[in-house]
Order: structure tokens, then sequence, then C-alpha cells
């Protein structure tokens, strides 16, 4: 007949939801390792070995030439941490437990704080290995300097907002098709390898191979990031404004979708999954 409903102040309700946020975002890193520590050696391996690997592949075929006047690591580099920003943000989102989740059953957790804590692990982690390895070039290799570190800083952010966005998209539509948003999800990250134009800048592309490669908002990023990374190389093909409005609407459809589908989806879609 009576029940009692405790009223907590909106700044208790903001530290309850932020330590929520927290402690999800901390599972979120373990999980597919174990502890934390794993879990970025292994992120930390993935990017050395890309590193290392175009490094070699620029080297053998003799054409180093053809990157920025500059330090040819930053150029490598600077292509690779935005690539893999971008791809591990939106695989992040698209694993992010839904709706039907076992964990949903325990309040309050919701879908909103497991997608956001998917989300903060991936930048998290990305951030770390970006530091690790940046500082060990440095130290073991070879000088690093970065133009305008503020101006790369916010492109490296807006590759891991875009993939963020169109990973909200992804999520939308995964229960109502499973199969078909892990193929995008593969493909689309494939196709970046060469799309995202890490391997090359907008600048030196001939006038008719740029409406291959303008139609992708991480290509924007890393040449963008590229003008911020390196004092004489200046974009004129790309822009940051593009991007930004791509993630932002990818966002707003990936919310509304979420949304949509959270009232509506059951468990009994994945019986026979």
């Amino acid at each position: 007949m009576f029940r009692f409903e405790r009223r907590d102040s909106a700044l208790s309700r903001a530290f309850t939801l932020s330590e929520l946020v927290f402690h999800a975002t901390v599972r979120q890193i373990r999980k597919g390792h174990g502890t934390g520590m794993m879990a970025l050696v292994m992120n930390v391996l993935q990017s050395v070995i890309f590193i290392g690997a175009f490094v070699l592949m620029f080297t053998i075929l003799g054409i180093r030439g053809s990157a920025i006047r500059g330090n040819f690591v930053l150029y490598i580099m600077s292509g690779i941490f935005l690539f893999m920003t971008h791809i591990k943000a939106m695989g992040a989102i698209v694993s992010a437990e839904g709706p039907a989740s076992a964990m949903m059953k325990h309040a309050p957790m919701n879908t909103a704080i497991a997608i956001l804590a998917a989300a903060l692990s991936s930048l998290y982690i990305q951030v770390l290995s970006v530091v690790l390895i940046l500082f060990a070039v440095h130290v073991a290799w070879t000088p690093i300097e970065i133009y305008d570190m503020g101006g790369f800083a916010m492109m490296f952010l807006l590759a891991w907002f875009v993939g963020v966005g169109i990973g909200m998209v992804l999520l939308a539509l995964k229960p109502w098709a499973p199969n078909f948003v892990n193929i995008v999800n593969s493909v689309y990250s494939r196709v970046n390898m060469i799309a995202s134009g890490k391997m090359f800048v907008a600048n030196s592309l001939p006038a008719t191979m740029l409406p291959f490669f303008s139609w992708n908002p991480l290509f924007h990023a890393i040449d963008q990031s590229r003008g911020y990374a390196f004092i004489n190389y200046n974009p004129h093909y790309t822009n940051w404004e593009y991007p930004l409005m791509i993630g932002v609407i990818c966002l707003v459809i990936g919310m509304m979708g979420e949304f949509y589908t959270r009232r509506h989806t059951s468990l009994s879609w994945f019986a026979g999954r």
C-alpha cells in the first residue's frame, strides 16, 4: 500500500551515473582480455605491427619520397592512429550490449550507459596506445615533433567521433539484421585500409581520383591531421567540417534508431540465432 521513494539531488544522480559509467567502462576494457593491461598491450602491438609493415613496404617499394617532406615515421603514424581509432570506436559501439542483454536486467543499467562505456573504453585504450608509441618512438628511434598538437588531437577525436556515429547507426540496425550489420562492419573496415588515405595525401592525388576517396569522412580527418602535424603541408581538397557533419548526422540517426529498436526488441528475436 505504502511505498518509500528516495529522491536524490541532481548532483547525487550525476555522481551515481558517472560512477556507473566508470565501472561499465572498466568492465568493457577487461571483457575481451581479462585485464586492462593486456588489452592495452594487444592494442599497442596491433598499431606497432601496422606501422612497421607500412614503413617496410614504403622502404622496399622506394616510395618514401612520395610522402610529405618531413618526419616519415610521423607521416605513417598519423594515418595509422586515426584509422585504428576510427575502426576500433565503430567496432566497440557495434558490439555494445543491447536492450536484450542480460546486463540490462540489473538496474540502473541501460543501453545508454553501455554505449557510452563502449565509446569511452575505446577512446581510453587508443589514447594510451598513442601516447606510449609516440614516447617510445621519440626516445628510441627518431625525435617526433608535431607542428600543431592541439589541431592534431582534435582530428584524432574527430576520427573517434565519426566512428562512434557510424557505429550507432549499425547498432540500431543490429537487432533487425545482425548478419547484415556484421558484414557491413567488416567490409567498411577493410575498405578503409585503402579508402582512408593513410598511405597518401589528398594533394598528391589527380583530380580524377579524388571522388573515389572524398566521400569518406576518415579520409578528410587523416588529411587534415597531417596539415596540423606538418608545417609544410596545407590540405587543399579536404576539410574537417565534412566528417563532423557526417558524425553528427549518423549519431542523431543512430540514437533515434536505437530508441525505436529498444522499445520493440525481444529476446525471442535471437532464439533461433
